[in-house]
């Protein structure tokens, strides 16, 4: 079936005319009664032609009233207190001849200038107060807008300065505060963040570092930024996350400087806080992720953990590093080198029997510096230049287990001289077990031409 079609001129509702038309505003289509139906048909309704008409008319008659009001505004103000000033000098001279009738005309009536006084009314105090308020606000505010006045831009500027005042003050002040040795000159709000992510990485164990603290390497002044952070209240998670990230990203240099702060401290605070002595998991693998760049993991690890009280416990933990990593010849040798200048100690002995027991072909100022080494800890004579070098007490057995791995590693790359000075060493200061292996190593090796130089060493003891 198809859809039935309604009519288009049927409305919905009456237009709004009509319903104004109507009393009480309500849609109806009839009269409510006889009387209004008799009172419509005696009212005459107005075309909208008439209506355009009286409209326009009415206009007219406004704006020609509204006319007359702007000449009667103008004429009032030629008479005005600002309009005298702009008059000519005859105005002034008529005021003057007026003022003067005026007195004359007030003497005639007996009256004299003391007598002519004006009436004043009584004004209250407080007014009186507030007025003179407003006269002081006024004159002071003279001085920021033209002839005294005070608008909005005059309010700005005097906050501002007010503002530009207290900020110059407290610089004063905070410059005259004397400033403690350890402070960091880093903005308020970079204080403020990075206190927030050190907070963070006290509780951190997994996930993703916050982005604030891996963009610290890319920054001039990292030190000052990581020392916000607190290192000391990091979990080991973020030591060893924090090493790969500065190991990486940072120089040789800069390296050695967080390896030395940070992983060198809470090296020896786990050691010593720990019940059985052993080291945190996380740390040692941080450890091992320091030796990336060994120049900076032997000046800011080993050399300073051997100048110090290092323990022989410290000295194995660390030495297991060093065996399982493997390490350029060439760091190799200088570390060694550094080692053998210092003072004996048990751990720098363990250090070094590491670096020889990996087997690298040391040049032979090593080899020479190492057999003078060992050569020192012989029973030597009263008048001996080496006497300051004489052992008072037992060596220990790291001590033979170095010399050992010595006369195994390099019993071939040693002169003939010097294996006789060793083979006297250890008839001296030899061990009962490791003493006679050590004597069949050395008998073993097959001595190496001497040089000029080597002779003149040789002559020395």
């Amino acid at each position: 079936m198809g859809k039935v079609s309604k009519p288009k001129d049927k409305q919905r509702h009456d237009p709004l005319y009509k319903d104004l038309t109507t009393e009480g505003g309500n849609l109806r289509s009839k009269a409510r009664g006889k009387k209004k139906e008799e009172k419509n048909e005696d009212e005459e309704y107005v075309d909208s032609a008439s209506s355009r008409k009286i409209l326009q008319l009415a206009k007219e008659q406004q704006e020609e009233l509204e006319k007359e009001e702007r000449e009667a505004l103008r004429e009032e103000s030629k008479f005005s207190f600002g309009s005298r000033f702009t008059q000519g000098e005859e105005d002034d001279d008529e005021e003057e001849e007026e003022e003067e009738e005026n007195y004359e005309n007030i003497s005639e009536f007996g009256g004299s200038d003391e007598e002519y006084e004006i009436d004043e009314e009584e004004i209250n105090e407080d007014d009186a107060r507030l007025f003179e308020q407003y006269l002081e606000q006024s004159q002071g505010s003279s001085s920021f807008g033209a002839g005294g006045s005070y608008n909005l831009a005059d309010k700005i500027m005097a906050s501002i300065r007010e503002k530009e005042e207290k900020e110059a003050q407290l610089e004063n002040e905070s410059k005259a505060v004397q400033r403690p040795v350890d402070a960091v000159l880093l903005p308020p709000k970079v204080i403020a963040a990075y206190t927030q992510v050190g907070q963070i990485l006290t509780t951190w164990t997994h996930g993703k570092l916050p982005k604030l603290f891996k963009v610290i390497p890319s920054l001039n002044n990292w030190e000052d930024v990581l020392y916000v952070t607190n290192p000391d209240a990091w979990t080991p998670q973020v030591v060893y996350e924090a090493t790969k990230l500065f190991v990486s990203n940072l120089t040789s240099k800069q390296a050695e400087k967080f390896v030395q702060n940070v992983l060198l401290e809470r090296f020896r605070s786990e050691i010593e806080d720990s019940e059985d002595h052993n080291l945190n998991y996380h740390i040692y693998r941080a450890l091992k992720k320091a030796l990336y760049k060994p120049g900076a993991f032997f000046k800011g690890f080993l050399f300073p953990l051997v100048q110090s009280s290092c323990s022989v416990r410290e000295a194995t933990i660390a030495g297991s590093v060093l065996i399982k990593i493997s390490i350029p010849a060439l760091h190799s040798s200088v570390a060694l080198n550094y080692l053998l200048n210092l003072d004996f100690t048990p751990a720098t002995t363990v250090f070094i029997r590491i670096l020889l027991e990996k087997k690298y072909a040391l040049p032979y100022q090593i080899v020479d510096n190492l057999v003078f080494y060992f050569m020192k800890f012989r029973i030597l004579k009263e008048d001996s230049m080496y006497e300051d070098a004489k052992p008072s007490a037992p060596l220990p057995v790291v001590w033979h287990k170095a010399f050992l791995a010595f006369a195994q590693r390099y019993k071939n790359d040693i002169t003939e001289d010097q294996r006789d000075f060793l083979l006297e060493t250890v008839r001296q200061r030899g061990h009962k077990d490791i003493g006679p292996e050590i004597r069949r190593e050395l008998l073993a090796g097959i001595a190496r031409e001497p040089a000029n130089n080597e002779d003149d060493k040789m002559a020395d003891f």
